[in-house]
This record gives structure tokens, C-alpha cells and sequence, in this order.
């Protein structure tokens, strides 16, 4: 792994453990064993290199939910929208994925707001597509994005409760709202 790898990777820990404001970048450089000075040859500034480090772990997180899509695809939509709940519950329960995820999203540094929003904005429109794709095979095209909205609210609050949770309790929780929210898709689609 290359310097700028190995920077962006210890980065990537602290700022998940401490925020952004809570990590310097002295603690970086001693975390990957090199001299504060030697970080100014990779980014510009603390700015820069957060971004840098939210930036990869939005790419993977995209590529991760698309190829997640594609392993379910040959599923049963409801069973898609399942499994995608599951699978992106246990990819978020790592503690640095799901701890930079929360913070980038309730408590993000006043300064780079404008910047995650714009990430943020990409990863939805790659949630958006997929989601919407397994929609229309449910409930058609008037009412797809209704329950787009219902579904990511249940997606975001299935992931803030792995932070509370025993696992057990979590999955508890996970199946409760998952049953009620699906019983709900289809007395919306009776009621058609």
C-alpha cells in the first residue's frame, strides 16, 4: 500500500473514533509513522484529505450497494428490498464504515457541508436507481417513490439503531419494521 493509501486508510480510523475536529493531523502522520510535514506532498490540508477519505469510502459504499443489487437481483422484489435492508445493515455495523457515515451525516464540519451534501446527494441518486428498479416491478410508476422515501427512512433508522443495540435487539427491531413497513406496501398496493 502506497503513502497516500496508508495515510488516507489511518485518516479514515481516526476521524470515525475522534471527528473531524477531535483528529490532527499530527495524530495522523504518527499513525502512519511519518513526519506531519510529509502529509503536505499527499493533500493540501485537513480539509482536503477528509474529503479525500469520505470520497472512498462513498465510492465503495455506491459500489458495495450496486453489487449487493446484483447478487439479489434474481430474487423476488420484496426479497431484493430485504436483503439490500440486511446487507447494508451489516456493512454499516463496521465500526469505521457505519461510525464516518454518521458523523458525515448528523455532525459534519461546518466548513465542508456543501462538499458532503454533494457526496451525499451521489449516493442517494445510486440508491434512487437501484431501489426504483425493484419498485416499479412491485407497485408500478405512480407509486414508486412514495415508498422510495418510507424505504430509506427505514434503511437510515435500521442503521442509527446498530449504534443502541444489542445484535439480537437490533435484528428485533430490523424484523418489526421491515414486517410493518412491507404490511403497509401491500395494503397500499390492495387498496389500488
Amino acid at each position: 500500500m502506497d503513502t497516500q493509501e496508508r495515510i488516507k486508510e489511518t485518516a479514515l480510523t481516526l476521524f470515525a473514533r475522534n471527528g473531524f475536529e477531535g483528529t490532527s493531523l499530527s495524530d495522523i502522520a504518527s499513525g502512519v509513522g511519518i513526519k506531519k510535514p510529509s502529509l503536505y506532498a499527499h493533500f493540501k490540508n485537513k480539509e482536503d484529505l477528509f474529503l479525500s477519505v469520505i470520497h472512498k469510502v462513498t465510492v465503495d459504499y455506491n459500489a458495495f450497494f450496486e453489487q449487493t443489487a446484483v447478487k439479489v437481483a434474481d430474487m423476488q422484489p420484496e426479497e431484493q428490498l430485504y436483503r439490500l435492508l440486511l446487507k447494508n445493515t451489516e456493512y454499516l455495523r463496521n465500526d469505521e464504515m457505519g461510525l464516518i457515515f454518521k458523523r458525515m451525516m448528523l455532525f459534519p464540519p461546518e466548513t465542508l457541508r456543501s462538499d458532503l451534501h454533494s457526496m451525499f446527494e451521489k449516493t442517494e441518486d445510486v440508491m434512487r436507481s437501484v431501489i426504483k428498479s425493484i419498485l416499479v416491478q412491485m407497485v408500478g410508476n405512480t407509486e414508486w417513490e412514495r415508498i422510495f422515501d418510507a424505504y430509506l427512512c427505514l434503511l437510515d433508522g435500521v442503521f442509527e439503531q446498530v449504534f443502541y443495540y444489542s445484535p439480537d435487539e437490533h435484528q428485533k427491531r430490523l424484523e418489526n419494521s421491515w414486517t410493518l413497513f412491507i404490511g403497509g406496501v401491500h395494503s397500499r398496493m390492495e387498496g389500488k
